[in-house]
């Protein structure tokens, strides 16, 4: 039997993207999940058919979080308030108090309900502008976070102390990962909060001509596919439950620039390209050492061509 086997998991966040990415692999290995989110409807959009023990309710709300968490084994904390650099940069103050709330009264519910093991998934986001590269885990509170994701990514630091707080008090054994840009079907392609890879599919599929990219192109990320995401986060909550930082990752490292020319391609579109410099571009370069991850037997599998493809059909099946 799989080690997931049994396991009475929560999932906050369960509706969303990665979450629901997440459910669906959880119970494929045969763990019990329960999901907490605002919306069953959403879920179910997302797996049409699928039954699940589903708390209505905001982690804001500490009962919420307590009922969510009564009778669970494992909680995997993956709820936050997340978008792209644009939304980042306006809201910080927005970005610290919704996952510094929910991210407290998951650790407070969890110790009153009695849950062995948390998993608090943390973000890339923490690390300053100019870090290291490829970027190791002892730089994550050197510095700020990178200016546009300041709010964000100091959110995501509060919940690793948090997390070591927790556990130097009240002995809870906690997951800290660090994950890269998400990207895949189920993704954000709302204008206002999504991330670059829908956003400029979004634009190239709609015939955008020409093509606005915000910054020069130069900058560098790295991309990991949903599942691969989500298998990160289960080997870093089966593994690695030691309160320690682990990035998850890939070192498929892309410029903007190439990007957004890969996308093209793959829609068969030619705009005429812009790059505006007077946008936020975030860090220069993003990618993360990931050799303690591989150390305990992470693997991305999805390579950036392919998962783009499928994210590209996934749209254009369902939006």
């Amino acid at each position: 039997m799989s080690f997931w086997g049994g396991r009475r998991i929560l999932v906050t966040g369960g509706s969303g993207f990665i979450g629901s990415h997440l459910v669906e692999r959880l119970l494929s290995e045969g763990a019990q999940v329960r999901v907490v989110g605002r919306s069953r409807e959403r879920l179910q959009r997302h797996l049409p058919g699928l039954d699940v023990p589903f708390v209505e309710g905001t982690l804001h709300d500490l009962d919420t979080a307590r009922t969510a968490c009564h009778g669970c084994e494992m909680v995997f904390h993956v709820a936050a308030t997340v978008a792209g650099v644009g939304y980042n940069s306006k809201h910080p103050a927005t970005l610290v108090f919704d996952n510094t709330t929910m991210g407290l009264n998951v650790m407070q519910a969890a110790v009153a309900e009695k849950v062995g093991r948390v998993l608090l998934c943390s973000s890339a986001c923490v690390y300053r502008r100019h870090c290291g590269v490829p970027t190791q885990e002892d730089e994550g509170f050197m510095d700020d976070p990178e200016p546009t994701n300041f709010g964000y990514g100091w959110s995501k630091r509060y919940l690793e102390v948090l997390g070591r707080s927790y556990v130097d008090e009240y002995g809870i054994e906690v997951a800290l990962p660090r994950p890269y840009n998400a990207y895949g079907p189920r993704d954000d392609f709302e204008w206002e909060t999504n991330h670059v890879i829908p956003a400029l599919i979004r634009k190239v599929l709609e015939g955008h001509d020409p093509l606005t990219v915000w910054g020069d192109g130069t900058q560098t990320r790295t991309f990991l596919y949903a599942t691969d995401f989500v298998a990160g986060l289960m080997l870093a909550m089966e593994r690695h439950a030691v309160c320690q930082p682990i990035n998850i990752g890939t070192s498929e490292e892309i410029s903007v620039r190439h990007l957004i020319e890969l996308i093209c391609e793959l829609c068969g579109k030619t705009p005429r390209l812009v790059f505006d410099t007077s946008a936020p571009q975030g860090q220069p370069r993003r990618l993360g050492d990931i050799s303690k991850a591989a150390a305990l037997g992470f693997e991305p599998r999805v390579p950036l061509r392919e998962g783009l493809r499928r994210t590209i059909d996934w749209y254009q099946r369902t939006m």
